[in-house]
C-alpha cells in the first residue's frame, strides 16, 4: 500500500475540533444567507418546468444581441452563455407552459435567422418539461435524499452504536448543506443530475466516515485505559494515509471532468469537486469531535 504520511504520525486533531465545528457552522449560516437572498435553490428546468433550447452561433455573439430577437417571441427568456465562449453556444429558457410548447424551437430559429443569416443557427437541445412533472421530480429527488438519510442512520446505529449514527448523518447533512451552499453562491443550477450527484457525496462521505469509525472502534478495544479523546486521535491518525489517498485520487479525475467534460457534465463535476473535499474533511472534523461530545455528556457504560 502506498504511504505517503508516516505511519506514526500523531496529528492532534482535537485539539482544534471547536475551531473546526466554528468554521463549520460559518459555512452553514452563509449557505443559509445565501439561499434566504436568493429565494431559495436556483432549480433547473427539471424542477421547475418550461424549454431549454441550446443554440450553437457560427459568429462571436452576446447575450444582450440574442435577446433583441427573441424578446418577440417571449420576452421572459433568460440568456445563458454555456461552455467557454470560444464555442459561442448559449442556452436559452422559457418557463412556457405545455400548450405554447409545439413549435417554439423552429420560431426561435426562425427569429435568429433573420438577424444572423440563415444557417449562422444550429439548434443542438431542446428540453421541454411541464410544470406538474417538474413539482414531482423535486419532491421525489428530496424525497430521495432523506431516505438515503434515514436508511444511513438505521444502519450505523445496527453495525456501530447510536452515537456512531449520529455522528455520520450530521457529517452527511454537513456535506449537502455545504454543496448546495456553493451551488447558490456560484448560482448553479440543480437538476436531477446534481441530485445524483449528492447522492454520489453522501455514499463517498459515509465510506470515509465509516473507515475512521471502525478503525476508532478497534482502537477502543485495544486501549480501554486511554482517554477517549486521545482514541479518537490514533484512530483518524491510523487511517490518515488511505483517506487523502483516497481523496486525491478521486479528485484527480472528478477535477479532469470539470476542466474537459464540457458544459453538460461541468455542474455534476463541479458537486463532486465540493463534496469529496467536504466529506474528506467532514468525516475528521465533524463525525469523530461529535464523537467526543457525546462521550463527555453520556459516558459509555463499557468504558
Amino acid at each position: 500500500m502506498i504511504q505517503i504520511i508516516k505511519p506514526d504520525i500523531n496529528i492532534d486533531f482535537m485539539a482544534i475540533k471547536k475551531h473546526a465545528l466554528l468554521f463549520s457552522c460559518a459555512l452553514i449560516l452563509i449557505t443559509i444567507i445565501s439561499l434566504i437572498l436568493h429565494g431559495g435553490p436556483n432549480y433547473g428546468i427539471d424542477f421547475t418546468g418550461g424549454t431549454i433550447i441550446q443554440v450553437k452561433f457560427k459568429e462571436p455573439t452576446n447575450a444582450a444581441h440574442i435577446r433583441s430577437r427573441v424578446n418577440i417571441i417571449d420576452d421572459t427568456v433568460l440568456i445563458q452563455r454555456f461552455g467557454s465562449a470560444e464555442n459561442n453556444e448559449f442556452l436559452l429558457r422559457m418557463a412556457q407552459s405545455s400548450p405554447d410548447l409545439e413549435g417554439l424551437s423552429e420560431k426561435i430559429r426562425k427569429a435568429l435567422e433573420q438577424e444572423f443569416g440563415q444557417g449562422n443557427i444550429e439548434i443542438r437541445r431542446v428540453e421541454m418539461v411541464g410544470p406538474k412533472v417538474g413539482k414531482d421530480l423535486q419532491r421525489k429527488g428530496i424525497w430521495a435524499i432523506i431516505y438515503a438519510l434515514g436508511g444511513i442512520l438505521f444502519y450505523i446505529a445496527w453495525r456501530f452504536e447510536f452515537k456512531y449514527a449520529i455522528g455520520a448523518i450530521l457529517a452527511l447533512v454537513h456535506d449537502v448543506l455545504i454543496t448546495v451552499g456553493a451551488f447558490s453562491l456560484t448560482n448553479r443550477e440543480i437538476s436531477l443530475a446534481i441530485i445524483a450527484a449528492i447522492l454520489t457525496i453522501i455514499g463517498y462521505s459515509l465510506n470515509d466516515t465509516i473507515v475512521v469509525y471502525d478503525r476508532i472502534r478497534e482502537t477502543l478495544r485495544k486501549r480501554r485505559r486511554e482517554m477517549y479523546q486521545q482514541v479518537i486521535n490514533r484512530g483518524i491518525n491510523e487511517t490518515l494515509s488511505r483517506t487523502i489517498l483516497t481523496a486525491m485520487t478521486t479528485l484527480f479525475v472528478v477535477i479532469a471532468l470539470f476542466v474537459l467534460g464540457g458544459g453538460i457534465i461541468n455542474d455534476f463535476a463541479f458537486a463532486l469537486m465540493v463534496g469529496i473535499i467536504v466529506g474528506t474533511y467532514s468525516s475528521i472534523f465533524i463525525a469523530s469531535p461529535i464523537l467526543v461530545y457525546w462521550e463527555k455528556l453520556l459516558p459509555s457504560r463499557k468504558r
